[in-house]
């Protein structure tokens, strides 16, 4: 497993680097990181922490003793690490449930129906750079505010430290990875460039502003008004973010993507992206284009969703074109979970648990309550009985037919029916003959018969149609049709309590039509407009010929485009039908095209020509031509076919209700809060002492492998500790994320004094400690995040975009707090805040010109094809560039801690 790999050469760096600097020991002793008094060989000097106190004896101490001490307080800081990470699992979670919250927005497209929406109440992007950014940098953002109060408000070297290796390894090493783990010869681009132009700016102006108020400003001097600045520019960073996302305002109007028109309008220039059109044209009114402000940016947004939805399920049908909709679904909610859009908080979750040997997403909580279709057998003791069909046609020369009773229920017992004809339009005696009696249905019999004479003459006449009507149903008693009768209410004897209820059910009248068969008919559609789906493939749209039947008829039809258009939405076609003697109704075959359009609403014809008997076919048409509609009367005793009034139709084709509703249930679904939170302290605890294998695979027989148990049994006190933190649907997630932090805070503080005894012991400076150990030690979660982001992303926003907004958000609330408040209570004191600009300016600067060069080198893979991936030898070079120079930085970094080269 790679993440695996990733693991061991980050412990291997730690082993290193450690082995490297623990020679300082060997070479004269520790010596005191924030006191320049020179010790004596055998001796430590630290101070006591804000929790862990000095560890004595601190004097006359062996070497074995001095690097033990190392090895002890580097395990618990490690130890400490694996905890952070475990909890910021639960502060992500609590995140991501309260930035995946919704609200419902009414849209309205021209001629449509007012539609409901549901959207996210956060902007992704505000989300990312201030809640997800706080919840991936928490642990150095309050580092560097707790050393700052555990120092008494002095300037400290850990906590700026720390955040400025964290922002080198995310640059640097993070990007380095994501470039080189994508398959080779695909690239994957930023999709939101705007937005990363606007971070990666931010990102690098933040550590330049950092010089600046180190070294120009004041110099070692950080007054009240540089704190205050540098914390105001984290609302300037989300605000200028969400410009550039949103494409507001004057940065909207500047773009090269827009021009005005003649009417003075913006429209858009050759090259916008399709989506784009597309949106504006949803917008189009009877006056030309609306401007941009007008456009519902949550609905466009919440359209680009539902496209990709219906994308996924496109390509499923056409891999599984034999599978259930209900297949179709859960294969679909399973695609989209694996490479759907996802939130950082999601991706820092899974790197987590992968390392940790907790439940994966994929299979936690996706509720495994299998849905058991619970076969509803209604014990419904009730016998019916109904004609069966309700609806009877037949020719004027058909003589004898048959109409069907049926009864469903309880077959075990007898019972009779009466029934009897009755007249409409039609008259017994000279149409048909009349019919009573009563049916009886023996045991196990379920359906029976009714013979009813029809009466044919040669006489032209309209359609005619009579009744058949079932009543008094009743049960036999011992079957014997001369003993008691019993109604459908049963007796009160005790012989018939256990009576099953019977009763007459709808249709208990059926219709019978008699088509005359003296004439050769009227063409004509049932209806002036269908409505059919888009998914139906073949329409077979239903021709009635009606008053008369005789002789065979050619028909001929043609369809005409409306706002649907040929090749897109139907087949153009013409043709004729035939109906031969006696036939009633024929199909007209019309081709749908299924392109799986959301909300379609298109409409074409289909009209009929002049009816044709087969015996006029080589009649001469000016005879044909000279009847008229006058001679209608004539044309009628002639038995000439005809058109009826619904000669022509108009068909519109509406979007498939189980593709458009299948949207709308995987849009429902799509919110991966549901995946991520807990409802329960039952729950957590559960999920706390279950193991489960660290691979993202959806076979629930995956087995855990030993180094899972390791993993899981390693961090099951932490486990079983952060079990105790409220599930994250109480409050809607806050009071998660409140206790989350806090406890984030107090292991932040052990972290903090940890590190500093690690060092001191070690005779490792602050600052090395910080860039080094430090920095890594809080960025190995967001490492797995990225890799799994760079993966599975369809593009590069989450992996890479991610990164430079983190390193912005640890300089403007980390720095920008804590010496905003260190300013203040310094002032307040009388004095000023102090701080030694060397070591962490040199550092600053020497990231900052390593950035620019990183930028650049991003803005070339980008013309390449994209940020990340690649060809093998392109990825692998531009991967190995990027941690060397890590290396480099954090090799002159140490160098000029240790005063081999000049700082500042």
């Amino acid at each position: 497993m790679m993440e695996k790999q990733i693991h061991s050469i980050f412990v291997y760096i730690f082993i290193i680097i450690y082995c490297h600097l623990i020679g300082h020991v060997l070479c004269g002793g520790g010596r005191n990181h924030s006191d320049e008094i020179e010790l004596e060989p055998g001796s430590i000097r630290c101070s006591p922490g804000l929790i862990i106190p000095v560890w004595e004896p601190t004097t006359n101490l062996a070497l074995g003793d001095i690097i033990a001490r190392g090895v002890i307080y580097f395990v618990l800081l490690v130890y400490m690490f694996v905890g952070v990470s475990i909890i910021a699992d639960k502060f992500m979670a609590a995140i991501e449930v309260i930035t995946s919250q919704e609200k419902q927005i009414t849209i309205k497209k021209p001629n449509r129906e007012p539609q409901v929406i549901s959207v996210r109440v956060w902007n992704e992007t505000v989300s990312n750079l201030t809640l997800m950014a706080l919840g991936s940098s928490a642990p150095e953002i309050l580092l560097s505010i707790i050393e700052v109060y555990a120092q008494d408000f002095q300037a400290g070297e850990l906590g700026p430290g720390t955040i400025v290796g964290s922002a080198a390894f995310n640059m640097f090493v993070i990007i380095g990875i994501c470039v080189f783990c994508i398959p080779n010869g695909e690239y994957k681009k930023i999709k939101h460039l705007r937005v990363f132009f606007v971070t990666m700016i931010w990102s690098v102006f933040a550590y330049i502003w950092l010089c600046l108020i180190l070294t120009w400003t004041s110099y070692g001097v950080i007054e009240i008004w540089e704190g205050l600045v540098t914390f105001m520019m984290f609302p300037a960073t989300v605000l200028t973010a969400y410009i550039a996302d949103r494409r507001l305002l004057v940065y909207k109007y500047l773009s090269k993507k827009y021009r005005m028109n003649k009417r003075g309008m913006i429209v858009g220039a050759e090259g916008e992206d399709m989506e784009m059109s597309q949106t504006k044209m949803n917008h189009i009114n009877d006056n030309g284009f609306k401007t941009f402000e007008e456009i519902d940016e949550e609905a466009r947004e919440f359209e680009e969703h539902r496209q990709e939805y219906m994308q996924v399920l496109r390509e499923i049908r056409k891999k599984h074109p034999s599978a259930s909709m209900n297949e179709i679904e859960v294969l679909a909610r399973n695609e989209i979970m694996n490479r759907g859009p996802k939130s950082r908080a999601f991706y820092r979750l899974q790197a987590t648990r992968k390392l940790t040997g907790g439940n994966v997403l994929s299979k936690r909580r996706v509720e495994k309550k299998k849905e058991m279709k619970k076969s509803t057998k209604k014990d419904d003791n009730t016998i019916k009985v109904f004609f069966d069909p309700g609806h009877y046609t037949v020719m004027e020369n058909v003589g004898q037919f048959a109409v069907t009773v049926s009864r469903e229920g309880d077959l075990n017992h007898s019972i009779c029916v009466d029934f009897k004809t009755e007249d409409g339009t039609a008259n017994a005696g000279s149409d048909y003959e009349a019919v009573e009696g009563t049916l009886i249905f023996r045991s196990s019999e379920a359906h029976k018969q009714i013979y009813i004479t029809v009466i044919d003459d040669d006489v032209f006449e309209e359609d005619e149609h009579f009744y058949v009507i079932l009543s008094n149903p009743r049960f036999l008693s011992h079957d014997n049709l001369n003993g008691i009768n019993q109604t459908a209410a049963g007796s009160s004897s005790g012989a018939n309590q256990n009576l099953p209820k019977l009763q007459l059910s709808t249709p208990a009248v059926a219709t019978v039509m008699i088509l005359d068969d003296d004439h050769s008919g009227v063409f004509s559609f049932s209806e002036g407009q269908y409505e059919i789906s888009e998914s139906v493939g073949e329409y077979h749209l239903e021709v009635s010929r009606y008053s008369g039947a005789r002789g065979k008829v050619i028909l001929p039809y043609k369809t005409t485009e409306g706002t649907a258009k040929d090749g897109n939405d139907f087949v153009q076609t013409s043709g004729h039908i035939v109906f031969e003697d006696n036939q009633t109704s024929q199909y007209i075959p019309i081709n749908i095209m299924d392109n799986e359009s959301y909300e379609k609403d298109v409409i074409f014809y289909v009209e009929l020509g002049e009816p044709i008997r087969e015996e006029d076919l080589n009649a001469d048409n000016d005879d044909r031509e000279a009847q008229t509609a006058a001679d209608a009367d004539e044309i009628a005793l002639l038995g000439k076919p005809k058109l009826g009034e619904l000669y022509k139709c108009q068909i519109r084709i509406h979007e498939s209700k189980e593709f458009k509703s299948m949207v709308d249930k995987l849009i429902s679904k799509a919110n991966t809060s549901i995946t991520i939170g807990s409802s329960s302290w039952k729950e957590q605890f559960i999920e706390a002492i279950t193991v489960s294998a660290g691979d993202d695979d959806d076979d629930d027989e995956k087995i855990p492998t030993c180094s899972d148990y390791v993993m899981h049994f390693f961090t099951l006190f932490w486990k079983l500790l952060f079990a105790f933190v409220p599930p994250t649907d109480y409050m809607n997630g806050w009071l998660c994320f409140v206790c989350s932090i806090l406890m984030i805070g107090v292991l932040t503080a052990f972290i903090g004094d940890l590190a500093s005894h690690f060092g001191c012991t070690s005779g490792i400076k602050d600052t090395v400690t910080a860039i080094s150990f430090v920095a890594l030690g809080t960025s190995v979660p967001d490492t797995f995040a990225s890799k799994v982001a760079a993966q599975n992303d369809k593009y590069a926003d989450s992996s890479i975009g991610n990164v430079t907004g983190s390193n912005a958000v640890n300089v403007f609330l980390g720095i920008g707090i804590a010496w905003t408040l260190a300013a203040f209570v310094n002032a307040y004191r009388g004095r000023e805040f102090r701080i030694n600009p060397g070591s962490l300016a040199y550092s600053v600067t020497l990231f900052c010109v390593s950035a620019a060069f990183c930028c650049l080198i991003l803005m070339i893979r980008r013309r390449a094809g994209g940020e990340l991936g690649g060809p093998l030898i392109s990825k692998t070079l531009t991967t190995i560039l990027f941690v060397s120079i890590w290396l480099f930085y954090i090799l002159m970094s140490c160098l000029e801690a240790y005063e081999v080269i000049p700082g500042f």
